[in-house]
């Protein structure tokens, strides 16, 4: 056997032993949390409660509810893949500063809901938080479907199947495998891809408002990807880019998202 032919099959040996290190442990690779439990006075968030969700499978996911003043909105939000329901402490205390309501779930695995994350289980338990915020006394009309990152693509499927006053995508991407593809190009991702998260396919069939928020500079996912889901979606859509934007960014000072919320929302009641 030739040094070549040699080379050649400790090169194919070695990219097949990165490849299958990759598939079984791609889930490591989406989901980062934060397994924390927290409670909201934990994190200096006045009127909001911890809620507990069952799930058919015996799972406990654990959420945050704060209350919307009478006559607001109350946002359903699904967060980004890392951290947990404590990282977004600040942005809970903004929106409800507005007299929204909001009701954030900890996917499984985070902050304190026991479990794995899994596309199939997030949606599945998106579709629960939904249910047990109607049971709470929040009429749908007054419910805005939000996703962050990650969770846009549960926020864009849940709002294919549940009714809504509208849906809100902070950083949306088209899938999990278009992201892949860019961050690990040398892998099939495609072919052995599990949680897809293949948000392009539903947000044609989404037939509520639709607000889609992006930084210009987003390094994680890119702006054009916002652009993308835009062109797919249906009227009525509005989408809001910041120029000084990041991923993780746009309710800071330099950036406006709080106020684009606030008129996107003000619409909805014209």
């Amino acid at each position: 056997m030739s040094i070549l032919v040699k080379i050649a099959l400790i090169a194919c040996a070695a990219y097949a032993c990165i490849a299958l290190a990759a598939y079984f442990g791609q889930r490591s690779l989406m989901y980062f949390p934060n397994r924390t439990r927290t409670l909201p006075a934990e994190a200096g968030l006045v009127g909001v409660e911890e809620c507990t969700l069952l799930t058919p499978d015996g799972a406990r996911v654990l959420a945050w509810y704060g209350k919307a003043k009478p006559g607001r909105p109350t946002i359903l939000y699904f967060h980004g893949n890392a951290g947990s329901l404590l990282e977004r402490a600040e942005r809970v205390r903004r929106f409800m500063g507005q007299g929204w309501g909001v009701y954030m779930m900890a996917y499984r695995g985070y902050g304190g809901s026991t479990g794995r994350p899994s596309e199939l289980a997030n949606v599945a338990d998106a579709r629960l938080a939904h249910g047990a915020l109607v049971l709470e006394g929040a009429e749908p009309a007054s419910i805005i479907i939000y996703g962050e990152s990650l969770g846009t693509g549960v926020a864009a499927r849940l709002a294919t199947e549940r009714p809504a006053a509208g849906v809100v995508l902070e950083a949306p991407y088209t899938s999990i495998a278009d992201i892949g593809t860019r961050a690990y190009p040398f892998l099939p991702v495609r072919l052995f891809l599990q949680d897809r998260y293949e948000t392009s396919t539903y947000i044609p069939q989404i037939r509520m408002p639709l607000l889609i928020l992006h930084g210009e500079r987003d390094r994680t996912i890119p702006v054009a990807m916002g652009h993308e889901l835009f062109r797919l979606a249906n009227e009525p859509k509005q989408l809001a880019t910041f120029p000084n934007g990041g991923h993780s960014d746009i309710y800071i000072d330099k950036n406006n998202a709080l106020d684009v919320m606030r008129d996107w929302i003000g619409g909805l009641k014209r």
